[in-house]
């Protein structure tokens, strides 16, 4: 029996000088900013640092399913939220510009329907943590400078609520929306007002080994060799496990922070490694007077809802119910 090697289960390799080389391409889509094209949303691509390489897309409805199911053109009258989302790529493996993450946020945009701001930020071990929580606030703080520009990013200027605007991520995305939000207290982000995060399956960890990471110690999305990879490669060197940007059950100064925080919606999955570390994430919020809404189901497995639809369109109901109530 051949040795189990996480880098052929990330489909990555290693290079000499510290980068890796990602072997599997995932195909990407193109924007379409025309806003009479008859897509039921418009997206067009933004730069944010062309220094670091980060950029946006930003994912505009055009039209948005009623309760009757009909199309019904959104009231360009109204100003919709909007969602600062980042991807979950596990750190390494991809862009923001995965095609079956295009087509999710164009259902979710037009859905709710809700102005999507997708972050496409630096990927590890090129860029190790807190890179990409820089990246988060980068465009946070852009968002800010496009609400005090006269001349700001046409279609938030026109369309969007500054006022209600939500941090969304999924894996990984989960963890930078945790750490952006807790540099975001320290910064006056006016008239830019975060109001809610939403966390599906955010990604933790830690030294000392979970009951669900034992117990899915084979598993075949994140068995425990692909975890401790991941982690190797994502945090800065000469840390461990046990760093705050890994455990943030840890204690530490962010700790202090808790109490600022917005509501949050949190979703796991019984079958997932990573869930004794999510549900001891929200008591840890609870216990700081923090408002959650959880959702843990006992059936499931880390990422089932990028190949399972429904239960995709049941998470996108849930943040649609969160997002509007």
């Amino acid at each position: 029996m051949s040795k189990f090697d996480p880098y052929d289960h990330l489909n990555i390799k290693m290079n000499p000088d510290g980068t890796v080389t990602r072997l599997l391409k995932f195909p990407s889509v193109d924007t379409n900013s025309d806003l009479n094209s008859g897509d039921a949303v418009a997206t067009k691509d933004v730069t944010l640092d062309a220094q670091k390489g980060t950029s946006l897309r930003i994912y505009l409805p055009t039209k948005f399913n009623s309760n009757n199911d009909s199309k019904v053109a959104v009231d360009r009258s109204k100003t919709l939220p909007i969602i600062v989302f980042f991807q979950g790529c596990s750190w390494v493996l991809f862009g923001a510009k995965y095609f079956k993450l295009h087509l999710s946020l164009c259902y979710q945009a037009c859905n709710v329907p809700v102005i999507i701001v997708l972050v496409d930020y630096r990927l590890a071990p090129e860029n190790r943590l807190p890179a990409q929580y820089e990246d988060a606030m980068d465009a946070l703080l852009w968002l800010k400078s496009q609400a005090l520009d006269p001349n700001g990013e046409p279609w938030l200027k026109k369309h969007a609520d500054f006022t209600r605007c939500f941090l969304y991520g999924s894996d990984n995305g989960g963890n930078i929306v945790f750490n952006a939000a807790l540099r975001a207290v320290d910064i006056d982000l006016n008239p830019l007002k975060i109001v809610g995060l939403i966390m599906n399956q955010p990604l933790f960890g830690g030294k000392q080994r979970s009951k669900s990471e034992l117990n899915f110690a084979t598993d075949q999305v994140l068995p425990l060799p692909v975890l401790d990879l991941l982690w190797e490669l994502a945090l800065p060197k000469g840390t461990d496990r046990d760093h705050r940007y890994c455990n943030p059950m840890c204690e530490g100064p962010h700790m202090n922070k808790l109490s600022s925080f917005q509501r949050r919606l949190v979703f796991g999955f019984g079958m997932d490694p990573l869930i004794d570390r999510q549900q001891e994430f929200v008591q840890m919020l609870v216990t700081h007077g923090v408002q959650v809404e959880a959702h843990f189901d006992e059936v499931g497995f880390h990422g089932i809802d990028i190949v399972d639809n429904r239960r995709a369109i049941a998470l996108h109901n849930i943040i649609k119910q969160f997002i509007c109530g």
